[in-house]
C-alpha cells in the first residue's frame, strides 16, 4: 500500500561490475568460486550465490533463513534475523553475510525499515516489480513502482547495490538511490535524501544525518536540533551536488565539477588491507565510519562525527546526564530519589535509559530545594522553553527558586554570565570537569532529620538527661503553689491568643476570598508571561478577560487578555453532557499535552450554563483563512510552504495517535482548526476532548482514530488543490484539473504533489482497515516513504462522491 520510495534513477546507466549475459565465465566457474569462498573465506556465505532473479522469484517470512548472496558472498538480500523481535516484526532487505550475526548487519531495509510480520513475502512479480506483501490477503506494503519499465530480473551486486535490469543490461531501479541508514561504498546522498538512525520500536529515530540544500551536511535531532555539522565555508555560489562515500574511506562533498569541496576520512584511509567499510547513522545518535578486521572478525570504530558522545543533543534521553568514566561514556539519572518525598506515590514513567520521571513539584509534601550540579549543563528536551537571562550564579539560582514555573537552570561561568532557565520537565544534559558551568535543579524538601537517619544508619538520638528523686522531693512543696497559678495563667492566655488568631484568619480569610473574586490570576500569572500552571476560572473571570465577549473571532470563540498582557482565546462549549468529574480529568490531559503544532491549552470554566476552554493566541488565524480569504496569487505560488503546513498538521496527529500514553484522536478535524503562528507553522486546536470524554457511538463502524485519517484526507486535497469544496465534482475533474494546472505552470515538483494526493486517497477509503496509520502518512510527507496507487474500481464514502465517476480515477505515478 504505502512504500519507501527510492529515487527515481537514471534508466541509461549501465550495470557496473553485473556478471550477466557479457560475462565471458560460465556460471558454473562462477558458481564454484563462491562455493570454495564458502568454506575458505572466514565462512562468509551460509549458500551458494545467486547471480540473478528470474520474474517471479520469492522469499517468505516463513522462510526467513533462506536467503539470496551477492556473487563475492560478503552481502545477503532477505528476512533479517538480526532485528527479530516478536512484538517489532522483521525487515526485509541487504545485510552482510560474514558469518556471525553478530557482524551481518543490515545496510538497506525495503520501506526506510518497514516492519513486517513472518506472514510476509518479498517477490519480484512478473510484472516487474519488487513487492513486499501480506498472506493470504495480497495487501502491497512496499513496491519499487517499476511496473512498466521492462524489468527482466534482479541482482545483488558485490558492492551490496540491488538492483532491477532490463534489456541490454540497463539499471531500471537500484537500493543505492534510496539510501536507509547506510552509506556504502561508492553510494551517494543527495538533497532531500538523509540517513535515518534505526530505532528498536515502530516510531521513527529522532536522529538523522540529512544534506540541506546549500550541501552542508550536519546530524539533527527532531529536525529542529543541530548539533553537528561540516561547517563548509566556500562561496555561495558554489553548487553541491552530492555527498559521497568512497572505498578508500573518504566522505566528500561534491559539486557541479565534479571538484572535492570538502572532505573528511576514517583513520585508516586508503589502508589496503581494509577490504570493508561504510558510514552508519547509529541508534546512539552518532555518525561513524566502520572498517572490517580481517583479523579479528569484527567492525572497528574508523572515525566518528561527534567526538565526544555526550555532545550528542539527547544522548541520554530524558531524565538522563551523560557523564565519562575510565571505560567511556555512561548515562546517569538526574536525581535518584525524587519521588520518595515529594508523593505517597512513585512515578515509574521513564526516560530512554531507565530513569524515573521527576515528580510533579505541586505535589512536594514540604517546600522546593535547589540541587547544585557542578560542572553541569541541562537543556530542554521538548518543548523548548528555554529564557535567557544576565544573572550571576547565586542570582541564578535565586531566580528559578522563587519562579514556580522553573524548574531547572544553568550558569554558564564562562564570564558571559548568562544564566538559562528551563521551564519544561523535559529534561536532559550532560557533566563534564571541563565545562564551566553549573546546573540547579528543583527538587521537593527532604526533611533534615530524616534525611540524617537515612544517611546515617548508627544515628541514635541522645537521651534527655532527668533530676534526681531526691532533688525532687526538697522543692516539689516550694513550686507546688507558682506551678498551679502559672498554669492557670497559661490556659486563660492560651485560650484568648487562640480566639483572637481564629477570627484574625476568619476575617482575612474572608477578605482574600473577596478579593480573588474580583482579580482573576494570582500574582505570579501577572507578574511571569511564562506562567504555564492550568487554572480554572469562573464565568465572571471569563467576561472580564473577553471584555464581555466584545471581540468575536468565531461562532463560538472571542479573543481576550492575561492580566500579563498575554492574548488568549475562549473557546465555547456547546456539549453540556459531561460531569464535572470527567470534564476536569479530559483538561488535565490536555493541559498535559505539548507539541509545538498543538495550540497549548491554558485554562478552564465548567459551571452550570457554561463551559470555556483557554487557549494561545495564534496570531495569523486559521488555515482556511489563509488559503481562501487573502489575496488571490499571495498563497498560490508557495506549493512547499503549504506542503510543510501539511506536514506539521500530520506530525500533530501522530502525536495525539502514537506518543501519548492512549490514543488521543482530534474528532474535529477541518481547515478552520488549523492555524498559523508569525512563521506560518501550523497548530491544532479543539483537539481531543470528545476523544477523551469517551463520547462515541459504540455501533460505529470506524474508531476516532480512523475517522481523523479520513479527514486529515480531505484537508490534504484541499490544501494541494487550493479548492476548499473538493467533493462538489468528481474526482476525476479534480485530477485533470491539477494536471493541466501544472503543465500550464511547467511545477517542477510534480512528483510531490502526485504523492500527497495519493496519500490523501488512501486515507479516504471507505474502508476503514484501507487506511494508513497517520505515522505512514507522515512518512509519505516527510518524502522517505511513497505510496502506490489506490485500489481499483476506487471507493470512497458513497454519502460524499459520485459513484460513477469513481471508477474513472487514476493518479499519476
Amino acid at each position: 500500500m504505502w512504500v519507501a520510495s527510492p529515487r527515481e534513477p537514471d534508466f541509461e546507466i549501465p550495470i557496473k561490475h553485473f556478471q550477466g549475459k557479457t560475462n565471458r565465465f560460465r556460471f558454473s566457474s562462477v558458481l564454484a568460486v563462491v562455493l570454495s569462498l564458502c568454506f575458505v573465506s572466514c565462512g562468509f556465505c551460509d549458500e551458494p550465490a545467486m547471480v540473478s532473479a528470474p520474474l517471479g522469484f520469492e522469499i517468505s517470512g516463513f522462510d526467513r533463513t533462506r536467503t539470496w548472496v551477492s556473487q563475492n558472498g560478503v552481502f545477503a538480500f532477505g528476512f533479517l534475523e538480526c532485528c527479530q523481535k516478536d512484538d517489532d516484526g522483521f525487515l526485509v532487505g541487504v545485510r552482510y553475510n560474514l558469518g556471525d550475526k553478530t557482524v551481518n548487519i543490515p545496510v538497506w531495509a525495503v520501506g526506510g525499515g518497514l516492519r513486517v510480520s513472518m506472514n510476509s513475502t518479498i517477490k519480484l512479480s512478473m510484472d516487474g516489480r519488487l513487492i513486499l506483501f501480506e498472506n493470504p490477503s495480497g495487501l502491497i506494503f512496499w513496491s519499487s513502482s517499476t511496473s512498466s519499465l521492462g524489468v527482466k530480473k534482479a541482482t545483488l551486486l558485490n558492492n551490496g547495490n540491488l538492483v532491477l535490469v532490463g534489456n541490454g543490461d540497463r539499471v531500471l531501479w537500484e537500493s543505492f538511490h534510496s539510501p536507509t541508514s547506510t552509506l556504502l561504498p561508492g553510494q551517494s546522498l543527495l538533497f532531500p535524501q538523509t540517513l535515518r538512525a534505526p530505532s528498536t520500536k515502530s516510531i521513527s529515530s529522532y536522529y538523522n544525518f540529512v544534506i540541506r540544500r546549500s550541501g552542508e551536511l550536519a546530524l539533527v535531532w527532531e529536525n529542529n536540533v543541530t548539533y553537528w555539522s561540516s561547517h563548509l565555508s566556500f562561496s555561495s555560489s558554489i553548487t553541491i551536488k552530492e555527498a559521497r562515500f568512497d572505498a578508500d574511506g573518504f566522505l566528500r562533498l561534491i559539486d557541479g565539477t565534479n571538484r572535492t569541496v570538502w572532505s573528511t576520512s576514517s583513520n585508516d584511509f586508503k589502508d589496503p588491507s581494509v577490504t570493508l567499510r561504510h558510514l552508519r547513522m547509529d541508534s546512539d545518535g552518532n555518525l561513524r565510519i566502520y572498517s572490517w578486521d580481517n583479523v579479528l572478525h569484527e567492525w572497528k570504530i574508523a572515525w566518528q562525527a561527534v567526538g565526544n558522545q555526550c555532545d550528542v543533543f539527547g544522548s541520554c534521553g530524558l531524565y538522563g546526564l551523560c557523564r565519562f568514566n575510565s571505560t567511556g561514556p555512561v548515562c546517569d539519572c538526574l536525581y535518584q530519589d525524587s519521588s520518595n518525598w515529594g508523593a505517597s506515590f512513585v512515578t515509574m514513567d521513564s526516560g530512554g535509559f531507565g530513569c524515573k520521571k521527576m515528580v510533579d513539584l505541586s505535589n512536594c509534601k514540604m517546600n522546593t530545594s535547589m540541587l547544585d550540579m557542578k560542572q553541569s549543563v541541562l537543556y530542554g528536551l521538548y518543548p523548548p522553553q528555554d529564557v535567557h537571562m544576565m544573572l550571576n550564579e547565586k542570582k541564578c539560582k535565586e531566580y528559578c527558586s522563587n519562579d514556580p514555573t522553573c524548574i531547572a537552570a544553568t550558569s554558564k561561568n564562562d564570564g558571559s554570565g548568562i544564566c538559562t532557565i528551563k521551564r519544561t520537565s523535559f529534561i536532559s544534559g550532560y557533566r563534564n570537569p571541563s565545562v564551566p558551568a553549573t546546573s540547579f535543579l528543583k527538587v521537593c524538601l527532604v526533611p533534615q532529620a530524616v534525611s540524617a537517619q537515612q544517611s546515617d544508619p548508627h544515628f541514635n538520638p541522645k537521651p534527655i538527661p532527668t533530676l534526681s528523686k531526691g532533688f525532687i522531693d526538697r522543692e516539689v512543696d516550694n513550686k507546688k503553689f507558682v506551678g498551679a497559678v502559672a498554669l492557670v495563667v497559661f490556659v486563660t492566655v492560651s485560650g484568648l491568643l487562640t480566639f483572637e488568631t481564629f477570627v484574625f484568619w476568619f476575617v482575612y480569610h474572608r477578605r482574600k476570598i473577596k478579593a480573588q473574586a474580583r482579580i482573576p490570576f494570582s500574582k505570579d500569572a501577572q507578574m511571569n508571561a511564562h506562567y504555564s500552571v492550568l487554572i480554572r476560572l469562573s464565568f465572571e473571570e471569563i467576561k472580564d478577560l473577553t471584555g464581555n465577549f466584545a471581540d468575536q473571532l468565531g461562532p463560538t470563540v472571542y479573543k481576550g487578555v492575561l492580566p500579563n498582557k498575554r492574548p488568549v482565546i475562549a473557546k465555547k462549549l456547546n456539549d453540556a453532557t459531561a460531569n464535572e468529574k470527567d470534564f476536569r480529568v479530559a483538561v488535565s490531559n490536555l493541559g498535559g499535552m505539548h507539541h509545538r503544532n498543538l495550540v497549548s491549552l491554558k485554562g478552564f470554566c465548567f459551571e452550570a450554563n457554561h463551559r470555556f476552554l483557554l487557549y494561545d493566541y495564534v496570531h495569523n488565524g486559521s488555515l482556511d483563512n489563509w488559503l481562501f480569504n487573502m489575496e488571490q496569487g499571495q498563497n498560490d505560488g508557495n506549493l512547499q510552504q503549504r506542503f510543510d503546513i501539511a506536514l506539521g498538521v500530520a506530525r500533530a496527529l501522530a502525536y495525539l495517535h502514537s506518543e501519548c500514553q492512549v490514543c488521543v484522536a482530534h474528532g474535529n478535524l477541518k481547515l478552520e482548526n488549523v492555524l498559523l503562528d508569525e512563521k506560518l507553522a501550523p497548530k491544532l486546536t479543539d483537539f481531543g476532548l470528545r476523544s477523551l470524554l469517551q463520547k462515541e457511538a459504540a455501533s460505529s463502524s470506524e474508531s476516532p482514530a480512523e475517522r481523523d485519517i479520513y479527514m486529515f484526507g480531505e484537508m490534504l486535497l484541499q490544501i494541494v488543490t487550493h479548492r476548499r469544496d473538493i467533493l462538489s465534482n468528481s474526482l476525476q475533474h479534480l485530477t485533470d484539473s491539477m494536471d493541466e494546472k501544472l503543465n500550464l505552470e511547467d511545477c517542477t515538483d510534480s512528483e510531490g504533489i502526485s504523492r500527497v494526493m495519493r496519500i490523501a486517497l488512501w486515507c479516504m477509503q471507505n474502508q476503514p482497515f484501507l487506511r494508513p496509520t497517520i505515522v505512514e502518512v507522515v512518512k509519505v510527507l516527510e518524502g522517505t516513504l511513497s505510496v502506490d496507487r489506490p485500489p481499483f474500481p476506487f471507493t470512497l464514502r458513497q454519502d460524499q462522491m459520485d459513484e460513477a465517476a469513481l471508477s474513472e480515477i487514476q493518479v499519476g505515478s
